[in-house]
């Protein structure tokens, strides 16, 4: 099996973005890569529409994010990460070497 990647796309709610950022350094990459997530890349946007942040990591195999997904670690991050942001979506898809969305 091959790497698949992870991408997840959010929007911080208003006011709460000093606080999703000390968060997101503190608490969410440390538990991605506490679940074995290879966080690859980030973005954040600064003019358009959809989400203002994409983030992927890139997972070894289809079996791995399944395990992932349903994890209580994943289910209590996510649970944290609500208090922050707003719109999180998330899907998994073949890991290929360009850009992906």
């Amino acid at each position: 099996m091959s790497d698949v990647k992870l991408l997840m796309t959010w929007d911080i709610l208003p006011g709460r973005e000093e606080d999703y950022f000390e968060f997101h350094i503190r608490k969410f990459i440390p538990s991605l890569e506490g679940l074995d997530l290879a966080l690859n890349e980030a973005w954040l946007k600064v003019y358009g529409d959809g989400p203002r942040l994409m983030a992927e990591a890139v997972i070894p195999n289809l079996k791995k994010a399944n395990q992932v997904l349903e994890s209580d670690e994943w289910e209590s991050l996510n649970i944290q990460l609500e208090d922050f942001v707003e719109n999180f979506d998330y899907k998994v898809i073949p890991a290929l070497t360009r850009w992906q969305i």
